[in-house]
């Protein structure tokens, strides 16, 4: 594959949708989300090698999970599609505008980036999200998914860019980057001549390799250790439901709860009614303290060295006692807490102290951790969740994907 003629092909997609009306990419969505369900056997079916080739290579149930499509989520993602079409598009919106002194009316209008590189892992639905979204938004996308996906993102880019072609946009609008070779990632990542902003969604290693190696700006997310902490005052019975959801309503998910922190004067009642909770689901990994309150636990055992530190993307779970919402948040900012964290508590003050501490791109006080998703945002899908401080935080919808212009009117007038 020849990237530079993959990147030439989708500056000049990008080109034509920065002025395509808003109508004309709304169409091309419809499209694509009538014809995932038109050729749902023909995506199952190849979904389906992936997934057997993944039992074969030895992929772990959190990973196959991740891969599956099945046709309830096909018609999810379908759907995802259909609610980006009913959001306003921000491109040609203006974010402010003033008048100055010298009679010049200046504005900030929104534009699309240009052209998104996006590399991921076992996600075949992100193939469409980010397809969406940059659709949507004018931007021309370069994607490379993980070999674990090659045949359902074959098939599922198949079908975009027929979508493109009914809708009389350029099929480079998006393009897949077919062959697995770690050489490819390593050229998209030096094509700043053509992509403006690359996106990684996988683990650690893949967004240190980009920020590492990329002469393009790199978006990081996806990545980081989700907290809860449950505080003294908090209402133990309703945590526990909290909990629970956040760990095991889907814990694959980057947004899943990772380790739970217990504010000792509650440990002694809260732990040993967790360990009946999560009995028959969850392996509980814990420090002496939390240890020792657990004991009615059905999987234990002792924390070991970076076990804090781990994104587990499984049915386990790090526990720990602390002894104030203070040692909770220092517990925090040593393990990464950048992505989505809650405090379970029914103290304003401790709520306003852990929301105004911690560094995380999405802070829940009595909530969830499973809530940060561009959807549950009301954002439409989403192409990433930014755990970085620049330009984007969080769950990455529409306005996300656009930069802006100034744009100066006047009549006639010269700087003097």
């Amino acid at each position: 594959m020849d990237l530079t003629i993959m990147g030439q092909a989708a500056k000049e997609a990008a080109f034509h949708l920065a002025t395509a009306s808003t109508a004309q990419k709304n169409r091309a969505l419809t499209i694509i989300a009538d014809e995932l369900e038109a050729n749902a056997d023909a995506i199952l079916a190849a979904n389906e090698k992936d997934i057997q080739l993944g039992r074969d290579a030895g992929l772990t149930d959190a990973l196959l999970d991740r891969l599956l499509l099945n046709p309830e989520r096909l018609h999810g993602i379908a759907n995802d599609v259909r609610n980006v079409i009913s959001l306003n598009d921000p491109v040609g919106s203006e974010i402010d505008s003033k008048v100055l002194e010298n009679g010049m009316s200046l504005s900030r209008r929104r534009v699309p980036l240009g052209v998104v590189g996006v590399i991921y892992e076992a996600r075949p639905n992100v193939t469409i999200d980010i397809a969406a979204l940059c659709l949507k938004t004018g931007n021309a996308s370069i994607l490379r998914g993980g070999k674990e996906t090659f045949f359902s993102n074959m098939e599922l880019v198949k079908v975009i860019q027929k979508a493109l072609e009914k809708a009389e946009l350029p099929a480079a609008s998006v393009q897949y980057i077919e062959k697995p070779d770690r050489e490819l990632v390593s050229q998209l990542l030096k094509l700043d001549d053509y992509v403006d902003m690359i996106i990684p969604r996988g683990g650690a290693g893949l967004h240190k390799m980009c920020k590492e190696n990329s002469t393009i700006p790199v978006i990081i997310g996806g990545f980081g250790i989700s907290h809860i902490f449950v505080d003294e005052s908090a209402d133990l019975d309703k945590s526990l439901v909290v909990v629970e959801n956040s760990k095991v309503q889907r814990p694959s998910a980057c947004n899943a709860l990772d380790t739970l922190l217990v504010h000792e004067k509650v440990a002694s009642e809260f732990l040993p009614k967790l360990a009946e909770k999560l009995k028959g689901q969850v392996e509980l990994v814990a420090e002496p303290k939390a240890k020792a309150l657990l004991a009615n636990a059905d999987k234990l055992r002792d924390v070991a060295e970076g076990d804090f530190d781990t994104e587990w993307l499984s049915y386990t779970l790090g526990v720990k006692v602390v002894a104030d919402v203070a040692e909770a948040i220092d517990h925090m900012r040593v393990h990464n807490a950048s992505h989505s964290d809650a405090i379970m508590t029914n103290s304003l003050e401790s709520s306003e102290r852990f929301i105004n501490s911690v560094g995380s791109a999405a802070v829940y006080v009595n909530a969830s951790t499973r809530f940060t998703d561009g959807a549950q945002f009301g954002l439409g899908a989403e192409v990433a969740v930014s755990t970085q401080k620049l330009h984007a935080r969080g769950p990455m919808g529409l306005e996300e994907l656009t930069s802006y212009k100034w744009v100066g009117k006047a009549n006639y007038l010269a700087r003097s």
